[in-house]
């Protein structure tokens, strides 16, 4: 396995303090909450799994060919296997939640994937045996409370749809990813493991488009508006996004992490209050504090890591 540290992507990724890899992570949260807006209009084009294939496979390229000295120096049978660990993952828990989608309301599926940042600290507690403080539980769950007064609408109901119990599984999917991408980045080349995550996850989505969609109509292809819709999809939300997550997850600890990421939902509702002049009842204004308050919450309470806990990306609030 080749050591991330001695890598083009390791040793530069490595002088960058910690506090501007969070500062990355919550503008990738940024830019993924505004692709619900670029979207919504895209998807009435071409069918869900067909867009995500197209996604996955061009940004896999777009990467592979910018990162090409990496892959040519790292790519082995360590690298492949992780790497299609982590797209399996990756692109499971997109079309898991976006069939389930098909069954429950956007509300309930955003607050429902949201659990993957409650979820997460468990998760890495049964793989490393760090057991999750105080801190990073309170902080979570004020999250998915958070996220709950952002994306639940007027419909409070309890009953679970099987769209529910489908995003559920997408969460635990997304938590297993951002676990697995902080075990996985201490011991291989992070832009490598990328390259592998994106062009499995690509094979996933369009072997799932083949089974399950038509095709989407070639002339769609003659808008602009849609090839716009996909070089924001493309190379800001996978081409830089996944390239920073990697790379920020292998320097910031997963519970802060995931929540950072979790600001995705409060970016998601801002573009649309911005873009469809959504108003912001009490209830999101509510849910904004409350998710601030729990990425304070994580920060506050957050150690300093030990150089070996950051190497492994577990140096998380209050872990021995």
């Amino acid at each position: 396995m080749a050591d991330r540290s001695g890598t083009r992507g390791g040793r530069d990724a490595d002088a960058v303090p910690q506090w501007a890899w969070k500062v990355a992570l919550a503008a990738c949260a940024a830019i993924w909450g505004g692709s619900f807006v670029v979207m919504k209009d895209t998807l009435d084009a071409i069918p869900p799994a067909w867009l995500m294939g197209i996604r996955f496979l061009v940004s896999a390229l777009v990467v592979g060919a910018l990162f090409r000295r990496a892959l040519r120096d790292s790519l082995d049978a360590s690298h492949l296997a992780a790497g299609a660990v982590l797209g399996v993952a990756s692109g499971a828990a997109f079309v898991v939640q976006n069939v389930g989608l098909s069954d429950t309301t956007p509300g309930r599926n955003a607050f429902l994937t949201a659990t993957y940042c409650v979820m997460v600290p468990f998760i890495n507690w049964a793989l490393t045996r760090r057991r999750p403080g105080g801190g990073s539980v309170a902080a979570a769950l004020l999250a998915v409370v958070g996220v709950g007064l952002v994306a639940l609408g007027d419909d409070l109901s309890p009953a679970m749809t099987g769209g529910d119990w489908l995003t559920l599984v997408a969460a635990l999917l997304f938590a297993v990813h951002i676990v697995l991408v902080a075990r996985f980045s201490s011991a291989h080349d992070v832009m490598t493991l990328t390259v592998v995550q994106l062009a499995t996850s690509a094979a996933l989505a369009l072997v799932t488009a083949v089974v399950c969609e038509d095709p989407p109509d070639p002339a769609v292809f003659s808008s602009p508006d849609v090839w716009l819709s996909l070089a924001y999809l493309v190379l800001l939300s996978s081409c830089v996004c996944m390239v920073v997550q990697n790379l920020g997850q292998a320097h910031v600890p997963p519970a802060q992490a995931s929540l950072l990421l979790s600001l995705e939902s409060v970016f998601a509702v801002a573009s649309s209050v911005i873009f469809y002049h959504e108003a912001v009842t009490p209830r999101v204004a509510a849910g904004f504090g409350t998710i601030f308050v729990a990425v304070l919450v994580s920060e506050l309470g957050a150690r300093p890591a030990r150089p070996r806990d950051a190497r492994e990306g577990n140096g998380g609030q209050g872990e021995p």
